[in-house]
């Protein structure tokens, strides 16, 4: 499992951490911390980059509880994002081979 949250770009104290609020949803951070042996610091970056990613919720309680989406869920925001990448490339691949071309390659 944390393989494949790995290829999809996660960092692996990331993918520690979703995989662990699937497990044990919903947690203080200071319980993720502790179950994962890791500093706070290093937990609070994970739990940005988790949220940026729409992987986590947060409560509005304080402290927060922090629960994991569905990794269906997951797997569909990243496939629509990364559609959206793919789109951009075939939609400027000529613009994108000239820039490279003349910026690389030094033809044009």
């Amino acid at each position: 499992m944390l393989r494949m949250l790995e290829s999809l770009g996660l960092k692996r104290l990331d993918a520690d951490v979703y995989v662990y609020l699937v497990q044990h949803d919903p947690q203080k951070a200071r319980a993720i911390a502790e179950a994962l042996v890791t500093i706070k610091r290093h937990l609070y970056r994970s739990l940005r980059n988790l949220q940026h990613k729409g992987m986590i919720i947060t409560s509005q309680e304080h402290p927060a509880r922090v629960s994991a989406v569905t990794f269906d869920r997951v797997l569909n925001q990243f496939i629509e994002a990364n559609r959206g990448k793919a789109q951009y490339i075939e939609q400027n691949k000529e613009q994108l081979l000239s820039i490279w071309r003349s910026k690389i390659l030094g033809e044009g």
